[in-house]
């Protein structure tokens, strides 16, 4: 994470000073750029190192030495003004004495030494005259070569930002240099760099570097990270930039590399697997200490490394996966998402992996260190508590709801006070369901996990409760549901609970008096007891896993231990937390400078003791507290008092300014004996087992002096071991993949000492090359073929003919080894060899080319002429032939001419009986088709046959009855006749023998009935008067029965009308129809 320095923290870090003194120590100490020890170079033709120059024997020291010293350093001066810079290549004959770096280099290096022993004879009697400080190598800073060549350099531009260029001109003090971007900038020489060749580009180890400037290890750690590659070495630290987002740098395949030496990149892995080496060879403790910037990754690197661990000393017991599974338990329960980081570590651990003598995992022991507390009750904006809180209520099920009264995250007070209940593309449901498998792994028992459950549940709902105030201004707790709630859950009465929280029982004398709280102290009181349980009840689980993890009787005394502590932290409000955790970074910090630079330990400011003693008084304040510092600490110039309050410290990463607010309460964590007694009073475990804890310690240390007890322990233990350095680097502050903020890597690569390394460096050989792959890429540069040809006498050969000094290079067994710079020089000279060579080349191969064409030209031009005799020839032949040819053509078309007819008939023939058959079967499918149409059409016609046959016997069937009807009809109308006639002649006796009766009429008057036939109806017609006589004589009662015979008769009269219509139909082919039939039918 990106730091926020105070304006102090422009200025030399504490550790850069330490490095200067050292520095000036050794130079007073040893000759200068005296290289480490190496091995004794091999017999060879290799020059050794010349002998420094002396002084004049008869030069006076005492009496010439200003003057004397004067001169050198003009002559000093002048050297570096007129050469080229440090580096050169192969020479050329004419070319003038300064023309090479080395030789200037070394008239530079006897001057420098002639003027160190002067000023060292008279430093006393010329106090103007300083000892030279410690800088980086004079071959490095000078551009003059650069700037002569017009090579590629680095240009810090107004913005402070650095960007690659090449060098256009120069004019004075001022450069034109050409950007990658293609604009050109006019710059002061003094703000260029050089650049490194392109070999180097991307190497895995920055000491390789030729030019180890900060530009240079930026933009090589760009190049790699830009190509998903986030490993880099620096001598013996790991670098690892957080990617944010998923490489594929891990796995099975990955881990067999690195075992099986098949890959030596730089990797985690690569520091695991060497830790482990180193373990079963030397029989030593080892440990990888992770470190970083808030953000920057450790916390996976950590599991990483445990991965390839667990992968490597796997075994049969399965305890691998156990101690791969603590992380995930941990993560739930220790860490938090801040304003920086998502999955940030609010606490240190250290994981003892212990191995047996067959180098399989025998157990494991987790130690945990200074678990931020506070995070519990008090969130800042946009923050979140610990995940565990929100992955329980997420994902936890129904049934565990129900029994825990488990609410939503956004109804508890110590979760939403933040206004931040969720994190981007991450599923608190999900995560809850892999804790519940990663501690059934370690073999937590259920009903153990219900105990933990209930106990944050209750963390919670006492946030809930809330207090109100009487007139005296003490308070009172609400009973509602929070109080109900927590009480049962942690095994109190709510009554007692209320009691504890609202009130304080003080001894006096004999006697105990209960004194009522104001609002501040009830809701400090109840925090402090949320705060107490939750982190009573993280030790208990850290302790459970180290109990499922024990080594018991298997423990060997190898161990390997993976460090994870919280990074440097610098906000714009520095409290108790922020002091502690940065207290823990400047001990590793000089853990650290103590292994790598072997610097002496700094001597502690004092402040914890003063806190501690402060804390001791009962009405100290944190202002007395920052009183006390200032008193005490304004003489260390580490430390800086400011107004109001605040004090500043420097530390290795720069200056912090804390607010001393908080500082006395936060290290006293106070927890009142009401309180403790409530716990012990519990029906639940674990709250008593948390009370007993609490009781059973002999004496009650502070926050502050606990932490620093472990602090030295665990550096005790550190010491004790061969550490392994892992740095991880934060890219951005927005945690974004491929994003890459030079300022914020370059401040953390400060801080953490990581370009210190880098530097130091400079005083051995970075880079190595073996003789083979030396020979192999600069043999070629030989103006006379080597009579031995072995890799060795190759490169020494290589090396005398480029004038490379004795002391800018070593001799190995295997390799060369090679000051800063010196490889550039080789592949500037390789590059103008081979760019030479090219021209030649070029110009050889232009000429063969052009001779080659004549040669092809001269020859084409004669096949051209024997062509065109020979094209002539060939015209004349195929003229001939073509003649004899059209001759047997004429003969062959008459011949092809019978032939055709021949065969035209023939296949006329063929084509007409082809036809025939074709028709012939055509008729037969016809045919076929047709019988089978007749089939049918003979069914049809049998079908209606059989329909007309029964049609027929149904009309003579009613052609019968209607004859008998109207026969019936008949007899029934005489009948009727004579009743009339007998009736009429008994009323008119006086008329018997008159004119006849009007009633009296001729069948053939009364009613027609004619013949039947099938066109035609047979209608019976009634006379008028027989309709006037009945209508008339109403009154008699013989006429009843003639009406309804009238009636019926009509009826039936109407219903031989429709059978005669239907049968009509029926005759002249209509479809019958057969209601008419059955209606007459009935």
């Amino acid at each position: 994470m990106m730091l926020s320095m105070s304006p102090s923290s422009i200025a030399r870090s504490s550790l850069e000073e330490m490095l200067d003194s050292l520095r000036r120590r050794d130079e007073n100490d040893k000759p200068k750029d005296l290289p480490p020890a190496l091995p004794a170079r091999p017999t060879s033709k290799a020059r050794l190192p010349s002998a420094k120059r002396s002084l004049p024997k008869n030069l006076d020291v005492r009496n010439a030495a200003p003057e004397h010293t004067l001169k050198v350093i003009r002559r000093k001066e002048d050297i570096k003004r007129s050469r080229g810079g440090s580096f050169g290549g192969k020479k050329t004959k004419g070319a003038p004495p300064g023309e090479s770096p080395y030789a200037v280099a070394s008239e530079e290096k006897n001057y420098e030494q002639r003027l160190e022993e002067i000023v060292d004879v008279d430093f006393a009697a010329e106090p103007f005259v300083s000892q030279p400080k410690f800088r980086e190598s004079e071959w490095d800073d000078n551009v003059g070569y650069f700037i002569k060549k017009k090579l590629r350099v680095w240009c810090q531009l107004p913005n402070g930002q650095w960007e690659s260029g090449l060098i256009q001109s120069t004019s004075g003090e001022k450069s034109s240099v050409l950007l990658s971007d293609g604009s050109v900038v006019k710059v002061s020489i003094v703000v260029l760099l050089p650049a490194n060749p392109d070999i180097l580009e991307g190497v895995d180890d920055l000491i390789q570097l030729s030019y180890l400037n900060e530009p240079s290890v930026l933009y090589n750690l760009q190049y790699r990270y830009s190509h998903d590659i986030i490993y880099s070495k620096a001598g013996p630290v790991l670098i690892a930039i957080n990617p944010f987002k998923d490489v594929q740098l891990y796995g099975n395949d990955f881990v067999t590399a690195y075992r099986q030496k098949l890959f030596d990149g730089p990797h985690v892995y690569g520091i695991a697997d060497s830790a482990y080496n180193e373990m079963m060879r030397d029989e030593v403790n080892q440990s990888i200490i992770i470190s970083g910037e808030s953000g920057a990754g450790k916390t996976e690197t950590a599991k990483i490394a445990m991965q390839y661990l667990a992968a490597r000393g796997g075994g049969s017991n399965g305890i691998e996966c156990e101690i791969l599974q603590t992380s995930r338990i941990l993560e739930a329960f220790g860490n938090a998402k801040t304003s920086r980081n998502d999955n940030s570590s609010r606490f240190g651990k250290l994981i003892e992996i212990h191995f047996s003598t067959t180098g399989k995992i025998c157990g494991a022991k987790i130690q945990t260190f200074l678990l931020e507390k506070s995070r519990v009750v008090q969130l800042a904006p946009g923050e979140r508590s610990y995940h565990i809180f929100y992955q329980l209520c997420a994902g936890a099920p129904s049934g565990l709801k129900d029994r825990l009264n488990l609410k939503m995250a956004s109804e508890y007070n110590y979760l939403n006070q933040s206004g931040c209940l969720a994190i981007n593309d991450v599923d608190d449901a999900s995560k809850f369901h892999k804790l519940m498998e990663a501690l059934n792994t370690v073999r937590i028992c259920r009903e153990d996990q219900v105990h933990a459950f209930e106990m944050l549940v209750a963390v919670l709902w006492l946030g809930n409760i809330s207090f109100q105030v009487d007139s005296e201004n003490h308070v009172e707790v609400v009973a509602d549901e929070a109080v109900t709630t927590a009480a049962s859950l942690i095994g109190c009465s709510a009554k007692d609970l209320m009691l504890a929280l609202s009130s304080h029982r003080i001894r006096a004398g004999k006697d105990i008096v209960a004194k009522r709280l104001t609002l501040q102290q009830a809701i400090d009181t109840r925090d402090a007891l949320a705060k107490f349980i939750y982190a009573s009840l993280f030790d208990w689980l850290v302790e459970e896993i180290n109990k499922s993890l024990e080594i018991g009787k298997r423990r060997t005394g190898r161990i390997i231990s993976i460090l994870d502590i919280y990074g440097f932290e610098s906000f714009q409000r520095n409290s108790f937390e922020q002091f502690c955790i940065n207290y823990a970074n400047e001990r590793l910090q000089q853990h650290f400078n103590r292994h790598l630079f072997k610097l002496e330990q700094e001597k502690p400011i004092g402040l914890i003791s003063l806190l501690d003693e402060e804390s001791n008084f009962p009405k100290a304040t944190d202002l007395t507290f920052a009183n006390k510092l200032k008193q005490h600490l304004n003489a260390n110039p580490c430390f800086k008092g400011e107004r109001g309050g605040a004090f500043s410290i420097r530390h290795y990463a720069g200056e912090v300014l804390y607010d001393a607010v908080g500082f006395l309460e936060k290290n006293r964590d106070p927890l009142h004996s009401d309180t403790i007694q409530l716990l012990s009073s519990c029906s639940c475990h674990l709250p008593q087992l948390f009370a007993s804890n609490m009781l059973n310690r002999f004496q009650k240390q502070s926050v502050g002096t606990k932490f620093k007890v472990q602090l030295f322990k665990l550096m005790q233990q550190l010491e004790n071991s061969t550490p392994h350095f892992i740095r991880c680097i934060k890219p951005n502050s927005k945690q974004l993949p491929g994003m890459y903020e030079k300022d914020l890597v370059l401040e953390q690569l400060r801080c953490c000492g990581v370009l210190e390394v880098v530097r130091i460096s400079r005083s051995g050989y970075p880079t190595r090359m073996t003789h083979q792959e030396f020979a192999r890429r600069y043999g070629f540069l030989l103006s006379e073929v080597n009579a031995c040809q072995d890799p060795l006498s190759v490169s020494v050969a290589v090396l005398h003919q480029f004038d490379v000094l004795p002391d800018m290079y070593q001799v190995g067994y295997t390799k060369l080894y090679f000051r800063t710079g010196q490889i550039g020089a080789l592949e500037n000279a390789r590059k103008q060899v081979l760019q030479g060579t090219l021209e030649v080349q070029k110009c050889f191969r232009g000429h063969r080319a052009r001779r080659h064409f004549h040669e092809l030209k001269r020859g084409v031009i004669t096949l051209q002429s024997f062509v065109r005799v020979v094209h002539l020839q060939s015209v004349i032949r195929g003229w001939l032939a073509r003649r004899h040819f059209s001759k047997l053509l004429k003969i062959l078309n008459e011949n092809n001419t019978k032939q055709k007819k021949g065969r035209r008939i023939s296949e006329e023939k063929s084509s007409v009986l082809s036809e025939l058959q074709r028709r012939a079967l055509k008729a037969e499918m016809i045919l076929g088709q047709k019988e089978e149409e007749n089939a049918a059409l003979h069914d049809q016609l049998q079908q209606y046959q059989a329909r007309w046959s029964e049609y027929d016997a149904k009309m003579k069937m009613m052609e019968e009855m209607w004859q008998k009807q109207i026969a019936t009809l008949q007899m029934s109308l005489d009948a009727a006749k004579k009743s009339l006639a007998a009736d009429n002649t008994a009323g008119q006796p006086g008329r018997l023998g008159g004119s006849p009766s009007p009633l009296c009429y001729d069948s053939g008057d009364a009613m027609s009935m004619g013949g039947q036939t099938p066109g035609g109806s047979t209608p019976f017609k009634f006379s008028s008067s027989v309709r006037d006589f009945g209508a008339g004589r109403e009154s008699n009662g013989g006429l009843d029965a003639i009406g309804h015979l009238v009636k019926e008769f009509e009826q039936r009269k109407q219903n031989f009308d429709d059978e005669i219509k239907t049968i009509v139909e029926v005759r002249s082919g209509q479809s019958p129809s057969i209601y008419p039939l059955k209606k007459f039918g009935n």
